[in-house]
């Protein structure tokens, strides 16, 4: 049998966030006491009232094949979470619910983008962003920014990055993997600059919209001048602990709502039944029930950064959201401890593994080769001993 596989996979690359979490657990199967640092998912678990509405609905028997774009009391759930929340308005024919943020992502991807399309990714980005953007043959077109201007790219850069060809820009706020925000007033200069290209659509990835320390989330759709040009993103992965019950979610133009319908429903269909009406519960309630575990992530954020100040050679900036610090570690390169010569983030995310024991992602997965990202999904005590891990194996490198 000819064992060969598509062009289109061949051209992907594998998840380096799962790579990382999967090497790491082939470290601890061997005995290795890794701390892995590597995977966005919190370490809470669901809140009780979500579980107790999944436990309902079994009892209840939502137990069949569910509508494509999910059940219309969830979408109604969510159109009312949109204007509640953020001032957006979504009606439930604009929503359609997925299996996960990324399963949105993928929608959007194979039902609007052609080959030879391309799409702005202001960078770092999202790791899969690069790749969902490409099983259509569409082009991701990257624009570099830096721990100087808080990850976040300038009008000017994405005006120059536009060309005839470009179809869409995609962007998260809060940021994975960097934390950082973007301010109202600066998503209304993108809003502003976007207004000039009709053509050009807004994927908006707003995923880690609980868990910002800024205030108020904010969301580009809110300017009424853009929103026809805007996809709103979100799930309840990270603010509700929901990493496992798959559960994503998209706000859009009716005509693109209905083409993300299409598609979905040829791939997978209605999404899990007992997820959505746990999902339905979260999104009802009051979104202070979310304020503990972000009260928990701002503190080890503050942890975070003290420790990893006291480490010489590592630039920081201030995260305003997620659960990530996105260090520069250039000053590294070029360094050796005598057998491992680091040349770039993935060498010294390697070295920290197989020295440090501590799983840790490179910068390159998300567009930026000069850093590395760790996760703060942990507790105190593991992420003070692998801080200290850290920073007595990189004080090896000379």
């Amino acid at each position: 049998m000819n064992n060969q596989i598509s062009n289109t996979l061949n051209n992907l690359s594998e998840s380096e966030t799962l790579a990382m979490t999967r090497l790491s657990r082939e470290l601890i199967a061997e005995g290795k006491d890794v701390i892995s640092l590597s995977i966005g998912e919190p370490d809470f678990d669901t809140p009780e009232f979500i579980k107790d509405a999944a436990k309902k609905a079994i009892d209840d028997n939502y137990t069949h094949y569910t509508p494509v774009p999910g059940y219309s009391e969830l979408r109604n759930a969510i159109s009312t979470k949109f204007k509640r929340d953020n001032n957006l308005d979504y009606s439930p024919d604009q929503i359609v619910v997925s299996t996960g943020a990324k399963h949105s992502l993928a929608n959007i991807s194979i039902s609007l983008l052609n080959p030879d399309d391309e799409v702005i990714l202001p960078a770092p980005y999202w790791v899969s962003y690069r790749e969902i953007v490409k099983i259509p043959g569409a082009k991701p077109v990257e624009i570099p920014s830096s721990i100087d201007q808080d990850f976040k790219v300038s009008i000017a850069q994405i005006k120059a990055a536009i060309t005839d060809k470009t179809r869409m820009i995609w962007f998260s706020t809060p940021c994975n993997p960097s934390g950082s925000v973007y301010s109202k007033d600066e998503l209304r200069d993108i809003a502003e600059l976007i207004k000039e290209y009709p053509n050009i659509i807004i994927v908006s990835d707003e995923i880690y919209e609980h868990i910002s320390f800024t205030g108020k989330h904010e969301s580009i759709a809110q300017f009424d001048f853009i929103k026809d040009q805007v996809i709103t993103v979100n799930g309840v992965s990270k603010g509700f602990a929901m990493t496992g019950w798959r559960i994503g979610y998209l706000g859009a133009p009716k005509w693109i709502a209905d083409a993300c319908i299409k598609m979905q429903g040829q791939f997978t269909s209605g999404t899990c039944s007992i997820s959505q009406k746990a999902a339905q519960a979260a999104l009802e309630a009051d979104p202070v029930c979310t304020l503990k575990m972000k009260k928990s992530f701002e503190k080890r954020r503050e942890l975070v950064l003290s420790l990893m100040n006291e480490i010489p050679g590592i630039k920081l900036n201030f995260p305003k959201g997620a659960f990530y610090v996105f260090p520069d570690v250039s000053n590294y390169f070029g360094k050796s401890d005598g057998e491992t010569v680091i040349n770039n983030a993935t060498d010294l995310t390697m070295f920290l593994l197989n020295n440090g024991l501590v799983a840790l992602v490179t910068g390159e997965a998300f567009g930026d080769p000069n850093c590395i990202r760790i996760s703060y999904a942990a507790s105190e005590e593991v992420l003070i001993e692998a801080i200290k891990r850290i920073k007595e194996t990189l004080a090896l490198l000379k």
